[in-house]
């Protein structure tokens, strides 16, 4: 499938924002992938265009920059920067994660944010789009480590968010220890114990049932749906989820809960195969138990197998939920897939398919489910989490997880239904990209110029 060629209007929006924003690479992705489905938006609705919409959306209300220093065990300072990007809140507050990786830097904040302002409207609860983050890594750091840099990350942050200005949460290397230490500091500064300032919270100090599992659950609730508009389900169905962190844990244990078989995950220096299918129990001691590595499991279990590098996307499958990180699904193994027999991708992570893959798969007739759809389980369970703590309220596991289940069903009606209006049945890009971005750009029109 070629690229799709942008109308004049989008092409100079998308030209304005690559030289505004120079080598950020991730973020041009982003908005590239976004603007490819707004041609025939514009045309129905010329206000959009009139009121310079798309091009505001593109720039975020906010970013912020700030240093954060903090001494090591052996009592060396060391120095990080710190992110957050407060993209669009027309339809509530600020509401995105901070990720903690080498990785992180503002065209990595920008691209989770662009992404996180649809992903938050395909909802339909009341949250608007940023993200944030560090280039620190907790990986090796010991629990003083970590909460020292968490302090001094907070010491500069707390200014900038609140339970109605910008509510943070967790992402790659940020979990429920990460937020226990920036609430704790939060907590401290202001001397407020304001709940609703951080999700991702310990469930006797404010936390939400699910929230850890939301996003591997959502991702396969989602696919549910997928499968159910064929009067299909998950039952002997082969699946495939790369990474090993817990959207990809509780992705393995939905898809197993509902009758299906993974067989295979993987982490940064390779991927199992399980062919009877991965024993949870397992993988969950070996990565929650002691943060060890998957290669583990293969010596722990008998039949498994693992190989060190390599593509987890060889692994035949009828399903595949890519739940690791960026661009990690490549048009090469896109093929590989389609080849296979694959006949639906989610997407568990943020932009785990690179453009070329995504064409791949959709001129294949795969069913491909962008994250900003697939993977906003998290999200809505965050902004569950934010409805208990306004209310004084903790809800039990079943009725959260059934609010979840209701939400993904809502944002797969909402794509299909969107994607149907606009003459692409059955594109579930076209469908979130469109179904977000009205949302959005109607609040936007209605709040005036701002």
């Amino acid at each position: 499938m070629p690229v799709p060629e942008l109308d004049h209007n989008l092409l100079s929006v998308f030209n304005e924002v690559v030289r505004r924003n120079p080598g950020e690479t991730e973020f041009h992705q982003a908005v590239r992938e976004v603007l490819e489905s707004l041609g025939p938006v514009v045309a129905k609705h010329p206000e959009y265009a009139d009121a310079e919409v798309i091009r505001r959306l593109c720039e975020p209300e906010r970013q912020i920059i700030f240093r954060v220093p903090w001494t090591d065990d052996a009592n060396r300072v060391q120095l990080n920067r710190g992110f957050r990007v407060e993209f669009n809140s027309s339809l509530g507050p600020y509401k995105g994660g901070l990720r903690f990786h080498p990785s992180v830097y503002l065209g990595i904040v920008k691209f989770l944010g662009f992404e996180q302002i649809f992903k938050n409207a395909l909802t339909g609860l009341p949250i608007g789009g940023g993200k944030g983050g560090s280039d620190f890594d907790p990986k090796g750091k010991s629990d003083a480590e970590v909460m020292r840099f968490c302090q001094s990350f907070m010491t500069e942050l707390y200014r900038h968010i609140g339970e109605h200005t910008d509510v943070p949460a967790g992402d790659i290397g940020v979990g429920g220890r990460e937020i226990g230490y920036l609430f704790g500091q939060y907590k401290r500064i202001t001397n407020r114990w304001e709940a609703g300032t951080l999700t991702g919270k310990g469930l006797t100090w404010g936390g939400s049932q699910v929230r850890t599992e939301a996003t591997g659950y959502g991702a396969v609730f989602f696919v549910h749906e997928i499968l159910k508009t064929s009067g299909d389900s998950f039952e002997g169905k082969r699946v495939v989820v790369s990474g090993s962190g817990n959207v990809a844990i509780y992705a393995i244990e939905k898809v197993h809960e509902l009758g299906g078989t993974v067989v295979a995950c993987s982490d940064s220096d390779g991927y199992i195969v399980d062919e009877k299918g991965l024993d949870l129990d397992l993988l969950k001691e070996i990565k929650n138990g002691h943060r060890g590595r998957v290669s583990e499991y293969a010596d722990r279990k008998p039949g498994a197998a693992y190989t060190a590098g390599g593509s987890i996307w060889d692994v035949a499958c009828d399903i595949a939920i890519p739940s690791a990180t960026q661009n990690e699904l490549d048009a090469d193994a896109a093929t590989r897939l389609v080849k296979n027999g694959c006949r639906i991708v989610a997407e568990g992570a943020n932009m785990p398919t690179t453009p070329d893959a995504i064409r791949t798969l959709r001129a294949a007739g795969v069913a491909f489910a962008p994250g900003k759809a697939a993977n906003a389980g998290g999200v809505a369970t965050s902004a569950l989490e934010m409805q208990q703590n306004a209310s004084r309220d903790s809800w039990t596991f079943d009725y959260t997880e059934a609010r979840l289940a209701e939400i993904m069903r809502s944002i797969h009606a909402r794509c299909l239904e969107t994607a149907d209006e606009y003459g692409a049945p059955g594109d579930y890009v076209v469908g979130a990209n469109i179904s977000g971005f009205t949302q959005v750009a109607d609040a936007m029109l209605s709040l005036g110029l701002i």
